[in-house]
């Protein structure tokens, strides 16, 4: 693919962010219009629009952008860890991990607000991760991209039947793990953003390090370990990345399906398979998928919110409907 049409779908894609994130900021129960968001955002204000924009709002997109990112990268890695195209962040037993903990922390550890959960979520999805490597990696080959993938399934279906045998029995504990279990941006504030920024970065910076690692990897094994990769330890690293990202994501905003799945492919389909191009392609359109779908859910049915979790499903399902339609599914 030549650089020229790369280079300006990347750039298209950051346009785009930029407009995700003004709708953002502008766009809710409150319209609050372009100038007085930018207005908000460089001169500050004591209006009830300037509040509603720097006290709100802004969290609410930071933290969209963030968990938008940390998705998308991370359904980059899997795929390509895998080497399945329909892999996405929860195939280690993350997401469930994650909600394991916030179970155990609501009714175990009398933990009631959502920079509480934080630290049980992220612990939960780390011992999950781990718990799956551990057992894949047992016996002959190693932790080959099948037994990742079935120990990850086994995993997942273990901790939903621990979770729902707590909440089933523990009706107080169901009601206050209902709203962060479905997945949304509301109510957060600016501590889960410094609780979450250096595992982001931290992930980031792993996975982009391992962009010419995923690309021989995706060529085969064999092939791989010709070009001098050690394809044990790339799947350890890219284990490792999916899940610090994918953790930090859940802890943040609860379980959020669809854009770990549907953003690698698109961004494939812009860029080619270079990981090098993927992987910063799927950093930016993450976020939009996440920032326009929570739009949507704000004005949708007003007053009420429907999560972003519903969302990212309706509106990016025919979107990868079309692209399966229009041509074959790129694998990584």
């Amino acid at each position: 693919m030549p650089l020229r049409r790369r280079t300006g779908w990347m750039a298209a894609a950051a346009v785009a962010l930029l407009l995700a994130v003004l709708l953002s900021l502008a766009v809710g129960s409150r319209a609050i219009p372009p100038d007085q968001v930018l207005d908000a955002l460089l001169h500050g204000g004591t209006s009830q629009n300037a509040e509603v924009v720097r006290s709100l709002r802004v969290p609410r997109t930071v933290i969209g952008i963030m968990v938008g990112a940390a998705l998308a990268v991370a359904g980059v890695v899997m795929q390509g860890v895998t080497r399945n195209p329909i892999a996405e962040p929860g195939i280690l037993g993350v997401s469930q991990g994650a909600s394991l903990g916030v179970v155990c922390a609501i009714a175990y550890a009398g933990v009631g607000t959502l920079s509480g959960y934080v630290w049980f979520a992220f612990a939960g999805a780390g011992a999950a991760a781990v718990a799956v490597y551990a057992i894949a990696a047992r016996g002959r080959g190693g932790a080959s991209p099948v037994k990742l993938a079935l120990a990850g399934a086994a995993m997942n279906a273990f901790l939903t039947s621990i979770v729902s045998g707590v909440l089933t029995t523990d009706a107080q504990t169901l009601e206050t793990y209902r709203f962060w279990q479905v997945g949304s941006l509301s109510g957060r504030d600016t501590h889960i953003i410094s609780m979450i920024w250096p595992f982001l970065v931290a992930g980031l910076l792993l996975v982009l390090a391992m962009a010419r690692g995923l690309d021989a990897l995706a060529l085969g094994e064999d092939v791989a370990k010709g070009l001098g990769q050690n394809v044990a330890l790339l799947r350890l690293l890219g284990a490792l990345g999916a899940t610090v990202l994918t953790g930090a994501a859940v802890a943040a905003a609860g379980p959020i399906a669809f854009v770990g799945l549907a953003v690698p492919h698109l961004a494939r389909a812009l860029v080619g398979t270079a990981h090098r191009w993927v992987l910063p392609m799927a950093a930016l359109l993450g976020p939009v998928m996440i920032l326009v779908s929570d739009v949507v859910g704000r004005i949708v049915f007003p007053p009420s919110e429907v999560p972003v979790a519903v969302m990212t499903a309706l509106i990016g399902v025919p979107f990868l409907v079309a692209l399966v339609r229009r041509r074959a599914v790129v694998a990584a």
